[in-house]
């Protein structure tokens, strides 16, 4: 069922630009052309990546269309609505920008510095950061008020939730226009303070992190601590296994950051979590993480 519009017809042509063409950033595009029904521009500056997108959009499409979601027609349509560019200017014409790159502060600073310069002034810049303090990346633009954090969750197409977190000195206006925006694309949304990890990494990650110092201190096998806590406490899937599904290196970026910011040592990253990411053990992305997924990636 495709979703109601974001924009009006009389400001169809509007566009919601997305940097980083990751599974993150073309998840959140296919929401965007999906749902809230907008023309889409996804910006990588890495060509390679831009092909992958655009061949995960259509899977994303396919999918839906098998599920009797979509007919041929309508994805086709969808798809239409979003284009790939290497050229952070061609965001210019954008009316919403969200960046989905890579959590590391410097990364997002330069990317907010970019779209600064090539942003119409009345644009809303949004971070889909999980842990870094949105009043930070807002610092080393022109326009602070008019930038906010909109953490998405990974699925974007399936998990409903956004996270809206407001800088130091974001306006509520750019607060309400999110909030359409996220809810024009079918989610649901909380608010949350600007503190490291927000609500929802500030609890999940130490908890995934103690399921490493568990496995570490071989108090159980990854199966046992996993199938405890699934059957024990009724989630989908275990820790361990939601970290390899996260990715172990995004995992140790957010302690990270929970533990250089709020200086407690109960936000220290697992020795055996450092470990397997110095491995180049990441989770399902690589084939290999507390789990192999090898044979899963051959198929």
């Amino acid at each position: 069922m495709l979703g109601r519009r974001l924009f009006s017809t009389e400001t169809a042509s509007k566009l919601i630009g997305v940097v980083g063409g990751g599974q993150m950033g073309t998840g959140i595009a296919f929401v965007g052309a999906l749902r809230a029904q907008s023309k889409v521009l996804v910006v990588d500056g890495n060509a390679t990546q831009l092909d992958k997108s655009s061949s995960f959009m259509d899977s994303l499409l396919s999918k839906q269309v098998q599920k009797g979601l979509l007919t041929e027609v309508q994805a086709k349509e969808v798809k239409s609505r979003v284009r790939f560019s290497s050229k952070i200017e061609d965001l210019s014409s954008a009316d919403f920008c969200i960046e989905a790159v890579s959590e590391n502060t410097e990364l997002k600073q330069n990317v907010f510095r970019a779209l600064d310069k090539v942003a119409g002034p009345d644009t809303i810049l949004a971070t889909n950061t999980s842990s870094i303090s949105i009043t930070k990346i807002a610092a080393v633009t022109s326009r602070p008020e008019k930038v906010i954090g909109m953490h998405f969750f990974y699925p974007v197409p399936v998990l409903e939730l956004v996270e809206i977190v407001k800088g130091l000195a974001t306006a509520q206006t750019t607060v309400d226009k999110t909030v359409q925006l996220a809810r024009a694309m079918g989610k649901t949304t909380t608010n949350a303070l600007d503190v490291p990890g927000f609500i929802s990494n500030r609890i999940l990650m130490p908890y995934i992190n103690e399921a490493f110092l568990t496995l570490q201190e071989n108090i159980g096998t990854p199966e046992d601590i996993d199938t405890t806590m699934k059957l024990g406490t009724n989630v989908p899937m275990g820790p361990l296994t939601l970290a390899d599904f996260i990715g172990l290196d995004t995992c140790l970026n957010i302690m990270r950051v929970l533990h250089e910011n709020l200086g407690s040592d109960k936000y220290a990253p697992a020795p055996l979590l450092i470990k397997y990411v110095d491995a180049g053990w990441l989770g399902r992305k690589t084939g290999r993480g507390v789990f192999s997924y090898a044979a899963a990636i051959k198929k």
